[in-house]
């Protein structure tokens, strides 16, 4: 997931989900470290999604935290989309 601010710095967050407890952020980042976190989900075909207003509330996340509970809806949208771009289903829980 990622974005580019107004004053153009790049922002990125990484999430993952096992299907268990809540998402975690996993990488974020402002500028060159949000560019290697791009460069690297392209690499491994990742799907982006480009939300600022979430990606900056998720860059608010300590890295290896859960998401929190405010922003499950919002999360869960994208890795619905996520899933439906690679024609899978979530693990079921």
């Amino acid at each position: 997931m990622s974005t580019r601010a107004t004053q153009n710095i790049e922002l990125a967050v990484a999430l993952k989900w096992d299907g268990g407890r809540a998402p975690r952020v996993t990488a974020k980042g402002r500028g060159e470290t949000a560019a290697q976190i791009l460069k690297l989900a392209n690499e491994h075909d990742v799907p982006l999604q480009h939300e600022q207003a979430l990606v900056e509330l998720l860059l608010l996340v300590d890295l290896e935290q859960e998401i929190p509970q405010n922003l499950y809806v919002a999360v869960a949208e994208i890795i619905a989309f996520a899933y439906s771009l690679k024609g899978k289903l979530p693990p079921a829980s």
